[in-house]
Order: structure tokens, then C-alpha cells, then sequence
């Protein structure tokens, strides 16, 4: 099953752009994924379990850091190509 997730993080900090520079880079080297960044989320498309692996492996480290953080992430059960407009 094909699934796409959009995420946002909010590092609570006034040095922000660090954070998400890193979680991006970090999920961007997990395989099996399609990825798509603007300047207000990250689009990720790829197989349920690969996606969600991949969601766990790029947050842990900032989950474990010492920068508190919010994460938005909405996760849809359709593949969708990151980017693109998707017609309804």
C-alpha cells in the first residue's frame, strides 16, 4: 500500500533553520522514498512501511535532542507525487 505523509516542524528556538535542515538531510537518505520540500512542509510518498520506518529514523534525533519541537504530519492513504497538484 502506497501512502504519502506531509510534515511540518517547528523547532521552538530562535536558531530554527538547523533543525530542519538536519531532519530533512536525515530523511532524504532513507531509501524507497519520493520527497518533495517547500518552505512550509516536506511531502514524503512511498510504501506504508517504508514511509513510516523512515519517519522514525529521521525524527529520533531530533525527538532526542536538546531543542523542545513540534511535529505536524498528516498522513494520507493514497500515493501521491510529492509537488504535484493532486486533481479531486
Amino acid at each position: 500500500m502506497m501512502i504519502s505523509a506531509e510534515l511540518s516542524l517547528y523547532p521552538l528556538t530562535s536558531d530554527y533553520e538547523a533543525p530542519i535542515i538536519d531532519f530533512i538531510k536525515r530523511l532524504r537518505s532513507q531509501p524507497g522514498l519520493r520527497l518533495a520540500t517547500n518552505g512550509l512542509s516536506t511531502q514524503v510518498t512511498g510504501a506504508y512501511d517504508d514511509v513510516m520506518a523512515a519517519l522514525t529514523e529521521a525524527m529520533r534525533p531530533t525527538m532526542d535532542g536538546s531543542t523542545s519541537c513540534s511535529f505536524v504530519i498528516k498522513i494520507l492513504n493514497v500515493g501521491i507525487e510529492p509537488g504535484e497538484e493532486v486533481t479531486i
